[in-house]
């Protein structure tokens, strides 16, 4: 389907699965992991045919986030090259995030630094039993991307941001369930099994709607009450005239279970 050095790309059954591919270098990202994470995503948001989106990573780790022995290697254009890089992993970031069909996490070790904050980007975040968090940002002397600051103040409250940002707290998978950062947390043995249940369960699911939550939730914290419902009321009267709106609508009075095709 799609070839790429750093990444694993499958799609099977209108589920891709995208895989952090560079178990050697702990799944770290250098230049090109970052691109080709823009270009799977744009692939994802493009096909329509594609309902649910897996990201996971190969062998023990998520990701170790950047790769600190690439960026060395930049030399005096390290800065530009970083900048460079952080506008790939942004940009795909974005992707997830605005795309109609929900991208599950399945984090199934240490999530790190760029590798936490791109966990956090997931609409679902399954944790191994073993999966560790930490950003380890300003203990490299960096501060954090991958939209850290956008996500976690949001997710957990800015005196723990501040303390996973700043202080550089490491949390078990156990901990990071406590403070709301995953949404489940699976035995190390069973987690690809209940990612690809959830997966597939999404997409059995009315695929637009879907969408449409996840854009109401992205302007939730930026909007009045008013704007707000505005986009609600808006959403629904044109996901109730089309597709798997009317489909759910018929569904319910013909006392049957709602058959969606994504549309």
């Amino acid at each position: 389907m799609k070839n790429y050095s750093t990444l694993l790309f499958t799609l099977e059954g209108g589920i891709a699965t995208i895989t952090l591919n560079r178990a050697a270098s702990a799944n770290s990202m250098n230049m090109e992991m970052g691109r080709e994470l823009l270009d799977a995503a744009t692939f994802c948001e493009q096909n329509c045919s594609i309902r649910a989106v897996i990201l996971t990573g190969d062998s023990t780790f998520f990701s170790a986030g950047g790769d600190l022995k690439a960026f060395a290697g930049f030399g005096e254009a390290i800065g530009e090259k970083l900048h460079e890089l952080t506008d790939y992993l942004h940009a795909a970031i974005s992707v997830f995030l605005r795309m109609r069909a929900p991208l599950v996490v399945a984090v199934n070790g240490a999530a790190v630094g760029a590798g936490f904050s791109l966990a956090m980007a997931g609409d679902f975040v399954l944790a191994s039993d073993k999966a560790k968090f930490a950003m380890a940002y300003t203990s490299a002397g960096l501060s954090p991307d991958g939209g850290a600051s956008y996500f976690l103040p949001r997710i957990v409250g800015l005196r723990r941001a501040q303390e996973l940002m700043i202080n550089n707290r490491k949390l078990t998978a156990a901990e990071a369930l406590e403070w709301g950062l995953v949404t489940r947390v699976c035995p190390a043995d069973q987690l690809l099994q209940e990612t690809y249940a959830l997966a597939q369960a999404l997409a059995s699911g009315a695929t637009q709607a879907i969408g449409t939550v996840k854009q109401l939730l992205l302007s939730t914290f930026s909007n009045t009450p008013e704007a707000q419902m505005a986009l609600e009321g808006k959403g629904i009267a044109h996901l109730a005239a089309y597709g798997d709106g009317q489909e759910g609508i018929h569904a319910f009075l013909e006392k049957r279970a709602p058959i969606f095709k994504g549309e």
